[in-house]
């Protein structure tokens, strides 16, 4: 198991420790694990997405590095969303429920998930969750994953599709440093945009970076602190 990060893949980067390394034994058990761990929590996921195409749920799973800004972003956008769109939020940290404090009186039902020694969240911990955060005539979920750019991205919860959040405070660069996270996400939301001239961020290689990884990809860049930018990613939403 992962005695990196605790995540409950194999870690690979043991692989060249052990008696009998010279016939690839550590290798092939350590990468049997991982298929393993895989195949049974995209078994699980398989069925999360069934359950909430059943009920009419699109589920959004939010992917950053700590810091982010996701919580922020989430109590913005459920208040706007409040009494046009029925949403739920499970929300994902190691330990504490602050998040979920944060988010509680917006208009959605909240859950909190601790991972304790989990750097992500799996699909047997969202499927526990489902029923019950969401309620009646819920549209949206959304997913808070726990702050980590490569965990996150390796696990399938159910969801519709992933959303990266990128901060200016973390450079311009993170896209080309964690591409599988990029290349696959359904829309990319460049945040803190507020900070941008203050920090010197470079916008436009930021652009550069992420186009190398998904070329066409959709991209919003806002500042849920001052409002701008957030007009696009709820008309986004709207349209789901």
């Amino acid at each position: 198991m992962c005695e990196t990060c605790g995540c409950g893949k194999a870690n690979e980067h043991h692989h060249h420790h052990g008696h009998d390394h010279k016939h690839g034994h550590v290798h092939t058990k350590t990468v049997t694990l991982e298929e393993k761990v895989l195949a049974k929590n995209d078994t699980l996921a398989a069925q999360n997405r069934a359950w909430l195409a059943e009920h009419g749920i699109t589920a959004i799973n939010l992917i950053s590095a700590p810091g982010s800004g996701k919580t922020l972003l989430l109590e913005k956008t459920l208040e706007r969303l409040n009494g046009r769109i029925k949403c739920a939020v499970i929300t994902g940290d190691q330990q504490t429920d602050r998040d979920a404090r944060r988010l509680a009186g917006k208009g959605a039902k909240i859950h909190q998930i601790e991972t304790i020694s989990s750097c992500h969240l799996d699909a047997h911990q969202i499927s526990h969750a489902l029923t019950e955060v969401v309620e009646e005539g819920t549209k949206l979920l959304f997913i808070e994953n726990v702050g980590n750019m490569v965990c996150p991205t390796a696990f399938d919860l159910g969801e519709s599709f992933k959303v990266a959040l990128l901060s200016t405070p973390e450079g311009e660069d993170k896209p080309v440093k964690y591409p599988v996270l990029f290349a696959i996400a359904k829309a990319i939301l460049l945040t803190k945009m507020d900070l941008a001239k203050t920090l010197e961020w470079d916008l436009a290689a930021c652009r550069k970076y992420i186009q190398q990884v998904q070329p066409g990809a959709c991209t919003f860049e806002l500042s849920a602190k001052t409002g701008d930018g957030m007009d696009a990613w709820i008309e986004y939403l709207e349209r789901l």
